[in-house]
């Protein structure tokens, strides 16, 4: 068993292509003996936004906190709260954006190898 404040987590810049104000920390992953999943937990600054990208896994998240939107390949947004879930499929070309004035907080999961 582990429980781990996400404060104590390192924090690190998005530096792929196309991310802007995104940071990245990875609470639980294959680093704490996972055996299956990564969580990783992703804060969008205000007017920021994940790379417009696709990967060939599924991932599911969760939204903590902040006002965003779930971008799908034909560029429409998908209005995204604290308390809802989604699943990108693979392969699904997506980016996440900050329609708010505060960091938009989402958890990932994703399998441990792509963390």
């Amino acid at each position: 068993m582990k429980i781990v404040p996400i404060n104590t987590v390192e924090k690190k810049k998005v530096n792929m292509e196309g991310a802007s104000g995104a940071w990245k920390q990875i609470p639980l992953g294959s680093k704490d003996g996972a055996p299956v999943y990564s969580l990783r937990v992703f804060t969008v600054e205000p007017g920021g936004h994940t790379p417009f990208h696709s990967h060939p896994y599924e991932h599911m998240n969760y939204i903590i906190e902040g006002v965003g939107a779930l971008v799908n390949a034909s560029g429409e947004e998908n209005p995204v709260k604290p308390g809802d879930f989604a699943i990108v499929e693979p392969d699904e070309k997506h980016q996440y954006r900050n329609k708010g004035n505060k960091p938009f907080v989402i958890i990932c999961g994703v399998p441990k190898e792509f963390e």
